[in-house]
C-alpha cells in the first residue's frame, strides 16, 4: 500500500511566495509538512490551516533533526515525495537533502544553487561575462587604510554581505567616512565573512524570473522596478511587462541565458536583478529560488502560469507547464511607512478593491503592530496592490 505522498517544507514567511508554496502543496493533494525555526508560528498554528503538519526546528540546518523527523513521517507511512525551501538560505540544503536521502526525481542542479547563495561566489564564478560589474571581495580583517588607497576616485559604491537577501545589507557610500561606517556595520552583523564591494551603477532595473528545465532556459517574466530614493535599495512597484524594444529584449535574453550557462544550471529556478547601464546590461544579483512578495500573483494574473506550482512539479519531477495562456499589464505598488510608529487602522481597502483592474488589496501588518522605515525589501510594508 502507497502512503499517502508528502512534501517537506524548510522555513517559510507569513506571507509571499513561500506561503503560496505552502497552500499550493495542499491544493495539489499533498500532505503538506512545515518545518520551522519561528517559536511564533507555532503559536500561531492555527493561522496556516493549509499546514498538515508543523514542526518546530531551532536549527534547520541540524541535518540529523530534520532526517529524524522525516524517518518518523515514513515510519507513519507517508511517502516523502521532495524536501523543498523557497526561501534563502535553505534552497539548496533543501534540494540536497532531497537527493541524498532519494527523495523528489527533479535533479536538481545543486551546486549551480549553492553558488547563488553566496554573493561573492556567483560574483567570482561570473567575473569573465560583460554583465559582471567591478567588484572587490573585503576581507574582514583588511585595515581600512588600505582601502582608502585601493579605492580613492571610485565614489560611489555599494557595500554588500555576501549572505543577506531582500536588500538586507546593501549600503549605498559616498565617502570614505561611509565607506568606513559601513563596513563597520556589515562586520559587525556579519563578523569574519568578507564583504562584497560593488561599483555603484545608474540605470533602470528589471526582475527576471527564470525555470530552466533539463538544460532548457525558459525567461517567464521581464518586470520593471520601481526603487526608492536613498541609500538602501527599497523596491516599491513591480510593472509587468517590462516594456522593452526588440534590441533590449534581444540582449537581455543574450545576458540571461549566458549566466545561466557559466552557473551551470540545467533544471532549478532563479531570478535574476539586472540594470540597463549604458546600453549594456549588468547583474545586480541572482537568487536559487523565484522572488517572494506578490511576485507569484503578478506572473498568474500576467500570464495565466502559477510558477509556484510549476516550480513545486519541478522540484518533484512533473513536468513543468510554462506556456502563457495571456498576456496582461499587471501593476503592483507597496505602500511604506516614512516614520517609526503604532499602527492603529488601515482604511480604503474594501474602497479601493471597487475600483476597476484591482485585483487584491494586501495589508500585511497587524493593528497594533510598530511600523517603521524601512531598511529592506519586506519589512514594514503597509499595503500591497495588484492591478491589471
Amino acid at each position: 500500500m502507497v502512503g499517502m505522498q508528502t512534501i517537506v517544507f524548510i522555513g517559510s514567511n507569513k506571507s509571499g511566495t513561500s506561503r503560496e508554496a505552502l497552500i499550493t502543496s495542499t491544493e495539489m493533494g499533498y500532505f503538506t509538512v512545515l518545518l520551522t525555526d519561528r517559536k511564533k508560528f507555532i503559536q500561531q498554528r492555527d493561522e496556516f490551516p493549509e499546514v498538515q503538519r508543523m514542526m518546530f526546528v531551532e536549527n534547520l540546518f541540524e541535518k540529523g533533526k530534520v532526517f529524524s523527523i522525516v524517518h518518523d513521517l515514513e515510519q507513519e507511512g507517508k511517502q516523502i515525495c521532495a524536501i523543498i525551501s523557497f526561501i534563502d538560505p535553505f534552497v539548496s540544503y533543501a534540494g540536497r537533502l532531497s537527493q541524498a536521502w532519494g527523495f523528489g526525481r527533479g535533479n536538481l542542479s545543486i551546486e549551480a544553487l549553492s553558488v547563488m547563495e553566496d554573493k561573492n561566489r556567483f560574483r567570482s564564478h561570473l567575473k569573465g561575462l560583460p554583465v559582471s560589474p567591478q567588484f572587490s571581495v573585503i576581507p574582514f580583517d583588511e585595515p581600512i587604510d588600505k582601502l582608502i588607497k585601493e579605492f580613492e576616485g571610485s565614489f560611489p559604491l555599494i557595500l554588500k554581505s555576501p549572505v543577506s537577501n531582500g536588500s538586507k545589507d546593501v549600503l549605498l557610500v559616498h565617502t570614505f567616512n561611509e565607506l568606513s561606517e559601513g563596513l563597520q556595520v556589515l562586520k559587525k552583523g556579519f563578523p569574519k565573512i568578507d564583504i562584497l564591494m560593488e561599483e555603484y551603477l545608474v540605470g533602470p532595473q528589471y526582475l527576471i524570473e527564470v525555470m530552466v528545465v533539463n538544460g532548457e532556459i525558459s525567461i517567464i517574466a521581464v518586470i520593471e522596478q520601481e526603487i526608492l530614493n536613498g541609500n538602501r535599495f527599497i523596491i516599491t512597484g513591480y510593472m509587468f511587462p517590462a516594456l522593452l524594444n526588440m534590441e533590449e529584449n534581444e540582449t537581455l535574453e543574450l545576458a540571461v541565458i549566458s549566466i545561466i550557462r557559466e552557473l551551470e544550471l540545467i533544471n532549478g529556478t532563479c531570478h535574476l536583478e539586472m540594470r540597463y547601464v549604458n546600453s549594456q546590461w549588468k547583474l545586480i544579483e541572482i537568487n536559487p529560488r523565484m522572488s517572494g512578495g506578490a511576485m507569484n500573483r503578478i506572473i498568474q494574473e500576467g500570464t495565466g502560469i502559477n510558477l509556484v506550482k510549476e516550480t513545486i512539479k519541478l522540484f518533484i519531477g512533473i513536468e513543468p507547464i510554462l506556456e502563457k495562456s495571456f498576456m496582461k499589464y499587471v501593476y503592483a505598488k507597496y505602500l511604506i511607512v516614512e516614520a517609526k510608529g503604532k499602527l492603529m487602522k488601515v482604511t480604503g481597502k474594501n474602497r479601493a478593491l471597487k475600483h476597476e483592474g484591482i485585483k487584491e488589496v494586501f495589508v500585511k501588518p497587524k493593528k497594533g503592530a510598530v511600523l517603521r522605515e524601512p531598511r529592506c525589501n519586506g519589512g514594514s510594508v503597509c499595503l500591497c496592490y495588484c492591478c491589471c
